[in-house]
């Protein structure tokens, strides 16, 4: 990460690290989960998860309203342990995972952008790490 002003957002997910690793990355899971509020969605989403590979999650608001690819390339992928990420518009994310007992804590940090408050951001993408925890949850082994 650079110099410039990083947000965290964090979360625990009641898995072990393998299944939660599994429903973070794989692109069958990311549509289920990776939206901010109910009135959004994820219609597609491509991974290819490591290093030099590249994601693409197409976001959609459930009234066809407004759409985006949110999109980079993965700088660096240590299988369930770290993500780094280069966004499309150069700013940085790292995900971290760290496995406790039957426990995941997940971190996320990332470079915020210039349009939105830092609040706003902070909150957007503590909601997308929330709904992976109550998808990530409601997955019976």
């Amino acid at each position: 990460m650079t110099d410039t002003t990083v947000i965290t957002v964090k979360t625990i997910i009641n898995k072990p690290l393998d299944e939660s690793w599994e429903l973070f990355t794989e692109s069958r899971y990311i549509t289920k989960w990776y939206f901010a509020s109910a009135d959004w969605y994820c219609r597609r989403a491509e991974n290819d998860l490591c290093g030099g590979g590249r994601f693409t999650y197409r976001m959609e608001a459930r009234d066809g309203s407004f759409g985006f690819d949110f999109s980079g390339n993965y700088d660096e992928v240590i299988l369930e342990n770290k993500i780094a990420i280069t966004l499309d518009d150069n700013r940085k994310v790292e995900i971290w995972f760290v496995e406790e007992g039957e426990k995941t804590y997940i971190t996320e940090k990332f470079e915020p952008e210039n349009e939105n408050p830092l609040e706003l951001q902070q909150q957007g993408w503590q909601a997308i790490l929330d709904n992976f925890k109550a998808f990530a949850e409601s997955i019976q082994n």
